[in-house]
Order: structure tokens, then C-alpha cells, then sequence
């Protein structure tokens, strides 16, 4: 893919599509392409994360690790232009769940390192992408609280509760 091509993928991503000419370039030098097989493993759950991730082509699938001989808990498919791990840049926490390759996937890398070069050569570039990054998980979070609303409606049990300021302790 042509640079030109590059920047205008990447302007139709809700990740980098505020960001001027000149730092879209900027943040494009840095990507790293990474090309997978269908079945590739992007990172598993408790992995030590360091980098987040576009979906240039492919479909990949997010899932939790089961309990002990249960079948592992499917979260969202990803497609083109969706972005995933950005969690790790902001809490730098292990990995929350698995991401794996559906289909052959091309991936571009943002490591954490690289947006710490943007923060030292273009603070307004480096505010936008982190006010990119809280807007994402805004909605992520959203979205999670209506499907947790919903299940705790369908349990017709008046003693359910849902509890979203006590968050379990990393493991």
C-alpha cells in the first residue's frame, strides 16, 4: 500500500481521523505492518502488553479463556478499520482477553513506545490520539453497560444486582 493510500485508511478510522496531514504522516512512519496467517494468535489473554492495533484486512475474533474445560467466552469480531489492545497503552495491565486471525489478516502496530516518540514531537497530535483512545472506550464501556442492564432485566430475579464501581482484582 502506497503511502497516500496509508493516510486515507487511516483518516476513515475513528483512531486517527482527527489528526492533521502532517502528524498522520507522522504516525504512519512509525506502524509496523504485521501480515497473519488465519488461526494466528495477535496475543493472549495475560500477555504483557506494549502496543495496540489496527485491522487493515482480515477478520479477527476477541475472546476470555473459559473455565477449566468450558468453552471459551467469545466477546466481538473485528473487521477492517477496527482497532483493539489500545487498553494496554492507557493502564499498561496484561492483556485482558485473546485475539486471534479468522481469516488472513494484515495488522498495523502502534507500540507504546512509538506514541511516546509523537507525545515528545507533537503534543496536540499525542492529546488527539489519547482523546481518540477515551472516546473509544467510552462507548466500549457503554455498550457493556446496556448488554449488563439487559441481562440483569432478564434475570427476573429483584435481588440481581449489577455492581460496576468494584472491579475484580487482576490475576
Amino acid at each position: 500500500m502506497d503511502d497516500e493510500a496509508l493516510l486515507d485508511f487511516l483518516t476513515r478510522t475513528p483512531f486517527f481521523a482527527a489528526l492533521e496531514r502532517p502528524a498522520l504522516r507522522r504516525v504512519a512512519a512509525m506502524l509496523v505492518t504485521r501480515a497473519l496467517e488465519a488461526g494466528a494468535t495477535v496475543f493472549r489473554e495475560g500477555d504483557q502488553g506494549g502496543s495496540m492495533f489496527v485491522v487493515r484486512e482480515g477478520e479477527l475474533l476477541v475472546f476470555h479463556a473459559g473455565e477449566e474445560g468450558e468453552p471459551p467466552v467469545k466477546l466481538t469480531r473485528l473487521g477492517v478499520g477496527d482497532f483493539f489492545g489500545e487498553m494496554t497503552l492507557i493502564e499498561m495491565q496484561p492483556r485482558s482477553a485473546t485475539v486471534e486471525a479468522v481469516t488472513a489478516a494484515t495488522l498495523y502496530e502502534l507500540r507504546a513506545r512509538d506514541l511516546y516518540e509523537l507525545y515528545k514531537q507533537d503534543m496536540k497530535a499525542y492529546v488527539l490520539v489519547l482523546q481518540n483512545i477515551n472516546r473509544e472506550l467510552c462507548r466500549r464501556l457503554r455498550r457493556t453497560s446496556v448488554r449488563l442492564i439487559e441481562w440483569a432485566s432478564s434475570q427476573e430475579d429483584e435481588s440481581t444486582q449489577v455492581n460496576l464501581t468494584r472491579v475484580p482484582k487482576a490475576t
